[in-house]
């Protein structure tokens, strides 16, 4: 079911500077990845909404104090070590990303260089790899062709896909859908759990 540009806007209103050029694109990934009932469509525009700054923010922003290090990632920093990382998203990213997910250790970048990116913050080597082979796209070697629209779009309908979030949605298990795509596992509380329910919600009112 395409959406239209209204309906765009009516759940994601702040993406009124981009949706004219996002629309056909999330249209064409839903419509590859079966994201075709309205509970389907409410949900994915739900999370993606959420974790893209309603489309506004492709790239993730790591731009944290010391403090926030210290809360966010308390394996990785202390009150010690945090402030020689604080406000430097290039050098957080590498130390918080590096060694997992597919990636080299800190030193090799690939933290970095395989960040949050596309609608659906897509994270770490691995990712990157298998959302390559599944979308034809050099991503490993161009990670930031994830930032394009199109890419965007197409990476995030795959991952969902991949993760079995149709499924879910069908069940009305919208909470375990953001757990999954926030913490890894579903029954944990994502963050943003509010404003994600929140858009559903509008969601599946406009798709009414």
């Amino acid at each position: 079911m395409p959406i239209t540009e209204q309906q765009l806007l009516q759940i994601l209103p702040k993406a009124r500077p981009v949706a004219g050029i996002f629309l056909p694109a999330l249209n064409r990934a839903m419509l590859r990845w079966k994201i075709d009932s309205r509970v389907r469509t409410a949900a994915f525009l739900a999370q993606v909404g959420h974790e893209s700054g309603q489309l506004r923010a492709l790239s993730e922003n790591l731009n944290y104090s010391a403090d926030a290090l210290v809360r966010t990632w308390p394996s990785r920093f202390t009150a010690e070590t945090a402030p020689t990382y604080a406000r430097q998203s290039e050098k957080i990213a590498n130390r918080v990303y590096g060694g997992r997910m597919g990636n080299g250790p800190e030193s090799s970048g690939d933290g970095w260089r395989y960040r949050g990116r596309g609608l659906i913050q897509l994270t770490g080597r691995a990712n990157y790899r298998a959302a390559a082979q599944a979308l034809g796209l050099p991503l490993e070697e161009q990670s930031e062709l994830l930032e394009q629209p199109e890419h965007a779009a197409q990476s995030a309908a795959w991952w969902w896909a991949q993760h079995g979030l149709n499924e879910l949605a069908d069940a009305g298990r919208f909470k375990d859908i953001g757990s999954i795509i926030n913490t890894g596992q579903p029954g944990r509380t994502p963050n943003g759990a509010a404003e994600r329910q929140a858009l559903y919600d509008i969601a599946m009112r406009v798709l009414a």
